[in-house]
C-alpha cells in the first residue's frame, strides 16, 4: 500500500506507500466520495493560472518558467520530509527567480480535495499516507498529468540517459494504468517481506525458515521461549499481503496473482490460495500470534517485534526508519523472502514483492507542471537518491544509487533479497488499482477476521471472492488489467 509509506502512530492507520505501502501503502479512508470526484472531473476552473512555458535548454530541458512559482505538498510519513526539502533548496539553485511554496500533510485528501475541486491543485503532490487519493480514481477521472516528458528528458548526472533508464525495473511499469502514459512517479523503491532479528534467531540456535514446515518448528521453538512467532498490525491487516501475496506466487506461479489483479472469477479459490491461506491460519491455531495482536496497530506491532515479543512481522522497508527508536543496537535487522510450503512450490525460494513506494504526481491542472516533473527530475538525481537512501534508510527510483554509502543492517539485507530474488519479483497492483477492495475488504473484513479466529480458510476465500466479484461488477470504478 503507500504508503504507501508509513504513518507515525497515528490512529488512521498506516498508508502503504505505498503502497503499499506505504507504503506503499493506502488508508481506510483513502476511497474519495463521489462528490469529490464529480467536483474533480467536471472542475475546469484554474486552467488560466497555467504558467507560460519557459524556452528548452541543455539545463532546462523541460521547458521550466524560470520564474514560475512552484507548489509542493509532502505527505509527512516514516520517510519524513528533510529528504524533500532537500530536493527543493537543489530547485530554488536552479531557478532563483522562483518562489517554492512546501507544506508537509498526513492529511492529503482532506486538504487537497478542496484545490482539486477548484481546479488549484499543488504542482507536485506526495500521494501517500492513510488518507491518500485514490490512483485508479484520479487517472480515471484524467486529473494527473502524463509524465512521459519527464522519463524522455535527459538525467541530470548523464544527459546521454534518459531518465527512464536511469530507474529500477518496474517503476515505469507500476505508474502506468491503460498501456503507454505514466501517471505516476514511485520515488521510494520497497522491499516486503518477513522481517526479523537475525541476534534473535542466533540465540535460538536457528536460521530463517526455507519452507512452511521449518516455520511452524521455529514458531513451536520460539513459543518454549516464551517468545511469539509472529505479530502484525491488527488494526490494518492489510499488512498480512506483503508476505502472504509472494506466498502465493511462489506456490502457483506469478499468474495467480494476476488473475487476483485482473478480477478474474473464481481467482480467490486458486489452490495456491487455500493452501497460502490454511498456512497463516496454523499460527493462528497453533497459538504462534502475539496474544492481543488483533487489537493493536502497526507501531504497537513493530515496538513488541523490536522488544523481542515475537520473531517475525509482515512489512516494508520503511519499517527500519519508522521503529529506529525502537529496534535495538544489537538488533541486527533482516529481511526474508517468504517461507515456501514446501518442493512443489512453482518458484524458487526467495520470491519477493519489491515495487515502488512513495508515490508522486503532477496534477493536470497543476499551474506550474514543468516545474513539478523538473522538481522530479532532480529528486532522481544520484545526490538527491543518494541523501533520500541515507536519511530515511530506504532504496529510491534511481537504480544503483548506493555506491559510497554505508547501508544500514535492514537496507543491507534488502538489497541482499533483492539479488537473492533476481527476476523472481513480483509486484501484485490491487493495491494500487483497486484500494479499497484491498484495504477493507481483503484486508480487514477478510484475512483480518481469519488470523483473529473469526473466520476459516474457506470462509475467509468466499468472503474475499465476493468482494472481488463485486468489484468487478461495480461500473462506478474504472477496472485494470495487466497488459498481455
Amino acid at each position: 500500500m503507500g504508503s504507501t509509506s508509513a504513518e507515525n502512530g497515528r490512529a488512521e492507520g498506516v498508508g502503504r506507500r505505498d503502497l503499499i505501502k506505504r507504503s506503499a501503502a493506502l488508508g481506510l479512508v483513502s476511497v474519495p466520495t463521489m462528490s469529490f470526484l464529480s467536483a474533480c472531473a467536471s472542475s475546469d476552473s484554474g486552467s488560466d493560472n497555467k504558467a507560460e512555458q519557459g524556452k528548452k535548454t541543455a539545463k532546462n530541458p523541460l521547458g521550466v518558467n524560470d520564474s514560475a512559482a512552484l507548489s509542493v505538498v509532502i505527505f509527512d510519513g516514516g520517510f519524513g520530509t528533510k529528504y524533500a526539502t532537500d530536493a527543493n533548496a537543489e530547485y530554488k539553485k536552479a531557478f532563483p527567480k522562483a518562489k517554492v511554496d512546501f507544506h508537509s500533510t498526513q492529511k492529503i485528501q482532506s486538504e487537497l480535495q478542496p484545490k482539486f475541486n477548484g481546479g488549484t491543485p499543488p504542482d507536485l503532490i506526495d500521494n501517500s499516507g492513510a488518507q491518500q487519493m485514490d490512483m485508479g480514481v484520479l487517472v480515471g477521472k484524467k486529473q494527473l498529468a502524463d509524465l512521459t516528458p519527464l522519463l524522455d528528458a535527459p538525467s541530470v548526472d548523464d544527459p546521454d540517459k534518459k531518465v527512464r533508464d536511469t530507474l529500477r525495473p518496474g517503476i515505469v511499469e507500476m505508474g502506468q494504468f491503460d498501456g503507454d502514459p505514466v501517471w505516476i512517479m514511485y520515488y521510494a523503491y520497497t522491499v516486503y517481506g518477513v522481517w526479523y532479528s537475525q541476534t534473535a534467531l542466533e540465540k535460538l540456535d536457528s536460521e530463517y525458515p526455507e519452507d512452511w514446515d521449518a516455520m511452524l518448528a521455529l514458531c513451536a521453538k520460539a513459543k518454549k521461549k516464551g517468545i511469539a512467532g509472529w505479530t502484525y498490525a491488527g488494526k490494518y491487516p492489510y499488512y498480512l499481503p506483503f508476505s502472504l501475496y509472494p506466498f502465493i506466487a511462489k506456490i502457483g506461479g506469478r499468474e495467480v496473482l494476476d488473475k487476483i489483479d485482473n478480477l478474474e472469477p473464481n481467482a480467490w479459490k486458486d489452490p495456491a490460495v487455500k493452501a497460502a491461506f490454511e498456512a497463516y491460519y496454523e499460527l493462528y491455531a497453533k497459538g504462534y500470534i502475539l496474544k492481543g495482536t488483533p487489537g493493536i496497530d502497526h507501531i504497537q506491532s513493530q515496538t513488541s517485534w523490536a522488544k523481542g515479543k515475537a520473531l517475525f512481522i509482515p512489512n516494508g522497508s520503511w519499517v527500519e526508519n519508522e521503529s529506529a527508536s525502537v529496534i535495538p543496537d544489537d538488533f541486527n535487522l533482516s529481511v526474508g523472502a517468504p517461507s515456501g510450503l514446501d518442493s512443489s512450490d512453482k518458484l524458487p525460494f526467495g520470491t519477493i514483492w519489491a515495487s515502488g513506494g512513495e508515490p508522486y504526481i503532477v496534477p493536470s491542472k497543476a499551474a506550474n507542471v514543468e516545474g513539478g516533473m523538473e522538481q522530479l527530475r532532480i529528486m532522481l538525481s544520484e545526490a538527491s537518491s543518494k541523501n533520500f537512501t541515507t536519511q530515511v534508510k530506504s532504496l529510491s527510483a534511481l537504480n544503483g544509487g548506493t555506491e559510497g554509502i554505508t547501508l544500514t543492517p535492514g537496507l543491507k539485507s534488502a538489497v541482499a533479497a533483492l539479488d537473492k530474488a533476481g527476476d523472481n519479483v513480483v509486484n501484485p497492483r490491487i493495491q494500487d488499482w483497486y484500494v479499497k477492495l484491498q484495504k477493507e475488504q481483503i484486508g480487514v473484513a477478510g484475512l483480518g477476521e481469519m488470523m483473529a479466529g473469526r473466520l476459516t480458510p474457506a470462509e475467509a476465500i468466499k468472503k474475499i471472492q465476493g468482494f472481488a466479484d463485486a468489484a468487478a461488477k461495480d461500473q462506478s470504478i474504472k477496472h485494470y488489467k495487466h497488459q498481455s
